[in-house]
C-alpha cells in the first residue's frame, strides 16, 4: 500500500475510533473506572503524547529546511537578476488570491446567510489577542538578531537572512562555492530526515485525529452545521475551482495533476491544521513531484507559508457577514471593502499555527465595528475548519510556485506530467533501475 493511502486509511480510522470514544463517553458515568481510563491513559494520554510528538518533530525541521532550501535556491541562480522577478510575482499571487478569497467569502456568505434567523444564546466572553500593527510587522521582517529568529522560529526574518545569505555566496568567489557546496549537503541530508518523518506520518495522523473527535464530535457541527457547511463548502470551491481556473489560464496545466499529486500534503495539513507544520512536507512535493527548481520553491513555499493565508480569509469573509446576521447589523459596502483590506493585509502577520484564524478576526471585527464576542459563536467548530483551510492553504502554495517556476520558463514539466514521480511507486521503479547497474 502507498504511503499516502496509509495515511488517508490513518485519518479514517482515527475519526472513526475518535468519535466512538466520543460517544462512548457521553453513555457512561464520567466518574467511572473505564471513563477516567479513557480521558486519563488514551486520549490525554497515549494519543495526545504521540501527537504532540508527531507536531514538534515536523516542527523541528521547518527551521534548518527553510534556511538551506533558501539559500541553496539564492545560490543556484548565480548572478541572475531574476529573483526580483520571482519575489514580485509570488508575492503579487499571494495578494491577488487573498483578496479573492476574503471577497468570495463575504459575497458567498451574503448570498447564503447561515446566520440568518438563527438565535443563539449569550456567547461567552471572548478575549481577543489582537496582532501587531502592519507597521511593525513590516518593521520586524528585517532581523536584528537571525540566531535569535531561527531559535524563535520568526520564519519572515529566517526567509530574509537566507536571502542575503544566499545572495552573498553567489558574489564571494571560491569560498562562496565552498560554503555553498556545504549547503546543498546539508539540504540532502534535512531532505531524508523529511523522508523519514513522511515515513512515520500515518502514526502521528492517527494519533491527532483519535483525540480531535474524542473531545469534540460532530453534536458540536450540528448545532452550526449552516456556517460549517458554509463555509467548508467555500473553502472547497476556492481550493479546487478557483486555484484550478488561475494554473489553467496562467500555465495552460492541468489542475487535476497537481491535486493529484497534493493528496499527502492535504492528508498533513488536515491532521495538523499548521502550514507551517506541513511546510517540509509541502516543499519535498513541490520541488520533486511538481517539478518546480530550488530557486522558486525554496522562496515561494515558506513566504507562503508565512503569509498566504486564502483559507483563512475565506473564513474571515464568512464569520464576518455570519456574527453579523446573528446579530443583525446590516453591513454597508463600505464596512465590506474594510473586510476585505484589512483582511488581505492581516494575513502578512499570521503566523502558520492551529487556531491562529481566531486572532486575525477579532481585527477584522474590531476594524468593520462587529462585536468583537461574536467570535465565541464560532468557536466550537473552528478547529475541524482550521483543518480544511490549512488544506486549501497548502494547494495556494504549490499553485503560486507552479505558476511562477512556469512563467519564468524553470518548471520541469516532464516531471510535473509524471504521475509516479516521486511517488511509492516511482521510488521503487528508481530502486529497481538502480540495483539492475552491474
Amino acid at each position: 500500500m502507498s504511503l499516502t493511502n496509509r495515511i488517508l486509511m490513518a485519518m479514517a480510522a482515527g475519526i472513526v475510533l475518535g468519535s466512538g470514544l466520543e460517544v462512548l463517553l457521553a453513555t457512561i458515568d464520567a466518574d467511572s473506572s473505564l471513563a477516567q481510563f479513557i480521558n486519563t491513559y488514551l486520549i490525554f494520554g497515549l494519543f495526545d503524547v504521540v501527537g504532540r510528538i508527531f507536531i514538534a518533530s515536523l516542527k523541528l525541521l521547518v527551521v534548518p529546511l527553510v534556511l538551506v532550501s533558501l539559500i541553496c535556491g539564492m545560490a543556484s541562480l548565480g548572478h541572475s537578476a531574476r529573483m526580483g522577478a520571482i519575489a514580485g510575482r509570488t508575492i503579487g499571487l499571494y495578494l491577488l488570491t487573498t483578496a479573492t478569497a476574503v471577497t468570495l467569502g463575504l459575497v458567498g456568505a451574503s448570498v447564503l446567510g447561515p446566520g440568518k434567523g438563527l438565535q443563539v444564546d449569550s456567547p461567552t466572553a471572548f478575549d481577543p489577542k489582537m496582532p501587531p500593527p502592519l507597521t511593525d510587522v513590516l518593521v520586524n521582517i528585517f532581523p536584528s538578531n537571525p540566531f535569535a529568529a531561527m531559535a524563535q522560529g520568526e520564519m519572515l526574518q529566517v526567509i530574509v537572512f537566507a536571502i542575503l545569505v544566499g545572495y552573498s555566496l553567489t558574489r564571494a568567489g571560491e569560498a562562496g562555492q565552498r560554503v555553498a557546496g556545504w549547503f546543498r549537503d546539508m539540504e540532502a541530508i534535512v531532505m531524508k530526515m523529511v523522508g523519514v518523518m513522511i515515513e512515520l506520518a500515518p502514526w502521528g495522523v492517527f494519533a491527532l485525529l483519535i483525540k480531535l473527535f474524542a473531545t469534540m464530535g460532530f453534536s458540536t457541527i450540528v448545532n452550526l452545521a449552516a456556517y460549517f457547511l458554509t463555509l467548508s463548502g467555500l473553502l472547497i470551491f476556492h481550493g479546487v475551482v478557483v486555484y484550478g481556473l488561475l494554473l489553467k489560464a496562467t500555465t495552460g496545466l492541468s489542475p487535476g495533476i497537481l491535486r493529484s499529486k497534493m493528496r499527502r500534503v492535504w492528508a498533513f495539513a488536515f491532521s495538523t491544521a499548521s502550514s507551517g507544520a506541513t511546510l517540509p512536507v509541502t516543499l519535498r512535493t513541490v520541488e520533486k513531484r511538481l517539478g518546480v527548481p530550488k530557486s522558486v520553491a525554496g522562496f515561494a513555499i515558506p513566504l507562503g507559508a508565512t503569509v498566504n493565508m486564502d483559507g483563512t480569509a475565506i473564513m474571515q469573509g464568512v464569520a464576518t457577514v455570519f456574527i453579523a446576521q446573528v446579530y443583525g447589523i446590516e453591513l454597508s459596502a463600505m464596512q465590506l471593502l474594510m473586510v476585505i483590506l484589512t483582511a488581505t493585509l492581516a494575513s502578512i502577520g499570521t503566523a502558520a499555527v492551529p487556531g491562529v484564524g481566531l486572532i486575525t478576526l477579532s481585527l477584522v471585527l474590531t476594524q468593520a465595528g462587529l462585536p468583537v464576542e461574536g467570535v465565541a459563536l464560532i468557536i466550537g467548530v473552528d478547529r475541524l475548519l482550521d483543518m480544511i483551510r490549512t488544506a486549501v492553504n497548502v494547494t495556494g502554495d504549490a499553485t503560486v510556485a507552479t505558476i511562477v517556476a512556469h512563467r519564468e520558463g524553470q518548471l520541469d514539466e516532464t516531471i510535473y506530467n509524471d504521475p509516479h514521480a516521486d511517488s511509492d511507486v516511482g521510488l521503487e521503479a528508481a530502486a529497481a533501475e538502480t540495483s539492475e547497474v552491474p
